[in-house]
């Protein structure tokens, strides 16, 4: 299957290196908005770039693109795609605005084409463990749901890249770009949510966006919930999430069981103090691409098979909703009902 990569930032590089290590997939082309780094890039991953998507479409044979540009960049790459019958696998978060999140999906839907947005942490064994005992109800009734992304990023990782941390190119900043994935997994592991109350604020990064941020959640089925997120707090501790239920309880940190006390069962699944944690809490490269290669191995199945990927357009769109109504709920100091 021959993917091109849209964009060529950093984690461009994180699904080159992923595809390299599928028999079945290859990357034949790769195109930014830039000559200059179209041209690095053709040299540094060996495949032939372009500066404008329409003319890469023109000369390679492209089943699938990934979209690796700045966020709020990925609906035009997606509307051209899907209008040519090439399927579409979005970076995080799908778009920075809802409406430009929900026309993704109407175009992909429209011209028969595979959408799937990448959260990659969905795949990781440990939170497939605990999304397992959930569903099956091993935790009773959900209670409290917490996610944690105390995170540290230094003033240059925004003033080095013009996009991080605009409205426009971000749609905000320590949530809806660091927070984003454990928020999701929140989300997907207490259901829908029915309020939010919270407020964002800017604190010590010359950015539009948010470096901080607390929210208060309310899901339909009545467990409450909290988000904490930062890419002020030096110098950046692994993400945690938090579930409770009225039969136990399990933690995560970096993506790792930490926690696991669920009554009547052991506490075999707890993993050693010295088990590598794969968290981006500092460095938004300490991560390991193994879990883009699982999504990006089940995007090219989900084709193959004509059957949903795990992580939809729809999926994507979820996450995405709540952390706007974070930002409503703090700029209009109220509490956002869904």
């Amino acid at each position: 299957m021959n993917f091109a990569i849209i964009g060529t930032g950093s984690i461009a590089g994180m699904h080159l290196t992923a595809i390299k290590d599928i028999p079945e997939a290859e990357v034949v082309a790769v195109c930014s908005s830039s000559e200059k780094r179209a041209a690095m890039a053709a040299e540094k991953y060996g495949v032939r770039a372009y500066s404008d998507i329409d003319t890469m479409f023109d000369k390679e044979s492209i089943d699938a693109i990934i979209i690796c540009t700045a966020s709020g960049n990925h609906l035009e790459p997606c509307v051209a795609a899907a209008k040519r019958g090439v399927h579409v696998l979005s970076e995080k978060p799908l778009e920075v605005t809802m409406e430009r999140a929900e026309e993704m999906i109407r175009v992909c839907d429209e011209n028969e084409v595979k959408l799937a947005c990448i959260f990659q942490s969905r795949f990781k064994p440990d939170y497939r463990q605990l999304k397992d005992a959930v569903d099956n109800q091993k935790l009773g009734k959900l209670l409290l749901g917490n996610a944690y992304i105390k995170w540290y990023r230094p003033e240059e990782y925004y003033s080095s890249s013009p996009w991080r941390g605009t409205m426009k190119g971000d749609g905000g900043a320590a949530l809806i770009n660091q927070g984003i994935h454990t928020i999701d997994l929140l989300q997907h592991l207490m259901g829908p949510v029915k309020s939010v109350t919270a407020k964002v604020k800017t604190t010590v990064h010359q950015i539009e966006g948010e470096d901080l941020g607390v929210a208060m959640i309310e899901f339909e089925n009545g467990a409450l919930g909290t988000i904490e997120g930062s890419t002020a707090a030096y110098p950046g501790y692994s993400e945690r999430l938090e579930v409770f239920g009225s039969e136990g309880s399990v933690i995560l940190e970096g993506g790792r069981i930490h926690d696991w006390n669920i009554k009547g069962e052991d506490d075999i699944q707890k993993q050693e103090d010295t088990e590598k944690q794969d968290s981006g809490a500092s460095d938004p490269m300490a991560i390991d691409y193994a879990y883009h290669k699982y999504q990006i191995e089940d995007f090219i199945a989900a084709i193959r098979e004509d059957r949903d990927p795990v992580v939809t357009g729809q999926e994507g769109l979820k996450a995405l909703a709540l952390i706007k109504a974070i930002y409503k709920s703090s700029e209009e100091g109220r509490q956002v009902e869904f």
